[in-house]
């Protein structure tokens, strides 16, 4: 009589929010609360022997130190298992099952290492193993490549084949066609299991689908409490075992399950938390490794459609193996648009020849010491240039706009102004109707050296370079501190820098200005970290 089993993997694909250190009184409680709860098995960490054991880490070097986590523990009738992702833990790592405190091993591994992989569950088999083959990134397999893996199953005849939906892709459609070809062509003792993440929300849908398709084999289905897991997470297990109490039969504990949420899990939950988020859902949407949009989201100058529009043009043989070297080809080319922009700088050159210019930046100065740029704006009557955003306690004679994500959040203002100020854009930044009254070629003005390439400060002082200009004032430009503290005159404008990373920006910027002090005269009206000759706060060392 076919079963449908469930499998709790919290303690393994819930590692990789704390890097596995949920400490070892937790690892035990989690343990045998799963075990009271009467759940089938329980994936209890990852074998990787390029990790050190620690008590207090579900991620350990070999099968010895399995026993030295949880031996002794009672397991009554739940199967224990370990997961190796294929190429991490050497065969010479596993004693045979008889002398270890695991019942079996599951094997992740990329479907161009599906030989070898399952070269190796043959040999963990020998070792008296239950084996799982666990097929990463299900949907990235053509129907050809699905049935060369079924054969090489057949095989090896692992106790389950199971469909990872690693990016969490998958609706009812995708799952019922993967498990047709499994079902029809994989022998029949083989399980079929299943392991969702919750992109798009079907995490738990799709576990209810697959539980509830016709077969005369075994199914196993996997779960996290609370959903813990990378990235969006996982399945949440609580929901799973309630539907199974309900529609299969079962009788799984659920108090125990939610006790390990309340006095386990949630000490993990913040700050380091999971679940569906704009960011995962992104990634799903353009069937992409997360890698991709954090790259892209990281540079806090794009819109979410620019993002879009970017990962569109990976090629699908890419889209799931991470290529940092790609991705920043495709956004500085994204970002380098080709065209003419000597009538816009000509016509700034007239407008700037023979008038006292100020350029405002948002950093908190602006604010606490306004009196002095309102004196500055009274005495001189300058030009005034607002980089990236618009402040209404100062007026402005012009927007610099270099950044698609501050375009987007100044929207409704550019929407409303009539008039009042005419808006310089670079050519990475595209309005959402007509044209802006000043286009720069992007690539002219930045500096692809630079950790920070598109640094608008600096940006702008060569704009003011190439139309003659050769005196600034500055307000706003504060510089970064990296202390958590704010650095700009709204949460929204902030970029969250650490302290190394804010230091190396201000050296940076203060670099800059003093290789081009014999060009441009910069008198800053606000105090700045850039005035310092080392570019460093006055409290660093």
């Amino acid at each position: 009589m076919p079963e449908v089993k469930l499998l709790d993997c919290t303690l393994r694909d819930g590692g990789y929010v704390n890097d596995w250190k949920f400490g070892h009184d937790n690892l035990v409680c989690i343990f045998e609360r799963m075990v009271d709860a009467g759940i089938d098995f329980i994936e209890i960490g990852f074998l990787d022997e390029r990790r050190a054991f620690d008590m207090d880490r579900s991620i350990m070097p070999d099968t010895d130190s399995v026993g030295k986590l949880f031996g002794g523990l009672d397991r009554k009738g739940t199967k224990v298992l370990g997961m190796i992702d294929f190429g991490t833990c050497g065969i010479e790592k596993i004693r045979p099952k008889k002398a270890s405190f695991l019942d079996g091993i599951r094997v992740i591994f990329k479907k161009h290492l599906r030989k070898e992989a399952m070269e190796f569950c043959a040999q963990l088999k020998a070792l008296g193993y239950l084996v799982f083959a666990q097929m990463v990134s299900v949907t990235s397999y053509e129907d050809g490549e699905m049935l060369d893996l079924i054969r090489l199953a057949n095989e090896v005849q692992p106790y389950a084949v199971s469909m990872v939906d690693t990016y969490g892709l998958m609706y009812r459609e995708n799952i019922r066609h993967y498990f047709e070809l499994l079902n029809t062509n994989l022998d029949s003792e083989i399980a079929i299991g299943y392991h969702a993440h919750n992109n798009f929300q079907m995490g738990y849908a799709n576990c209810i689908a697959m539980m509830s398709l016709h077969t005369k084999r075994d199914l196993l289905v996997d779960g996290t409490v609370y959903g813990m897991g990378k990235s969006a997470g996982n399945a949440p297990i609580e929901l799973i075992a309630m539907w199974m109490n309900e529609n299969l039969g079962k009788n799984y504990h659920l108090s125990q399950i939610l006790e390990a949420i309340d006095s386990n899990i949630s000490n993990f939950y913040t700050p380091a938390t999971w679940g569906y988020n704009m960011f995962f859902f992104v990634a799903a949407q353009n069937e992409c490794h997360p890698s991709y949009v954090s790259y892209l989201m990281e540079k806090r100058t794009l819109s979410i459609h620019s993002v879009n529009r970017i990962l569109a043009r990976i090629p699908k043989e890419k889209k799931l193996l991470y290529d940092a070297a790609y991705i920043e080809g495709l956004y500085k080319d994204y970002q380098d648009r080709e065209m003419d922009d000597g009538e816009a700088l000509s016509a700034l050159e007239t407008a700037f020849a023979g008038r006292n210019l100020l350029l405002l930046a948002p950093g908190a100065n602006l604010h606490r010491q306004q009196e002095r740029v309102h004196d500055y704006i009274r005495k001189e009557n300058p030009l005034v240039v607002s980089v990236n955003f618009i402040e209404e306690r100062f007026p402005i004679d012009y927007l610099f706009l270099t950044n698609s994500k501050r375009y987007v959040q100044l929207a409704t203002v550019l929407s409303r102004q009539d008039g009042e100020y005419r808006v310089i854009a670079t050519s990475n930044v595209a309005k959402t109707n007509g044209t802006f009254d000043y286009v720069l070629k992007y690539s002219s003005f930045i500096d692809r050296e630079a950790e920070v390439i598109d640094n608008p400060f600096l940006m702008f002082l060569k704009v003011l370079g190439k139309t003659g200009v050769r005196k600034v004032a500055l307000a706003g430009f504060d510089g970064y501190r990296g202390t958590g503290e704010a650095d700009y005159i709204r949460p929204n404008l902030e970029y969250h820098f650490g302290r190394k990373e804010a230091e190396r920006v201000n050296r940076y910027v203060t670099g800059e200005l003093r290789k081009g002090k014999d060009r441009m005269e910069t008198v800053f009206i606000t105090d700045s970290i850039y005035e310092r000759e080392d570019g460093r706060t006055e409290n660093e060392s």
